[in-house]
């Protein structure tokens, strides 16, 4: 889709700082993209008692591998 857009020269320039793309084209569509990942996105405070857990499921140790840099 081809359109005209006005943007502003600020936000642009601040929104390359944290992106790799060279043009405002590639820019744009990356934002877009990740506007779509994160709004589809479940957000976790949906699941609350959604989940069950066995009775004996035991998190800590997960905890600990994960800081430990083993996965």
């Amino acid at each position: 889709m081809r359109t005209n857009i006005v943007l502003n020269d600020e936000l642009v320039k601040h929104a390359f700082k944290f992106s790799k793309a060279k043009t405002v084209n590639e820019l744009i569509h990356e934002a877009l993209e990740e506007l779509i990942a994160v709004r589809q996105r479940s957000d976790i405070r949906d699941l609350r008692g959604k989940i069950a857990f066995r009775e004996d499921y035991d998190h800590k140790p997960l905890r600990k591998g994960a800081r430990s840099g083993s996965c």
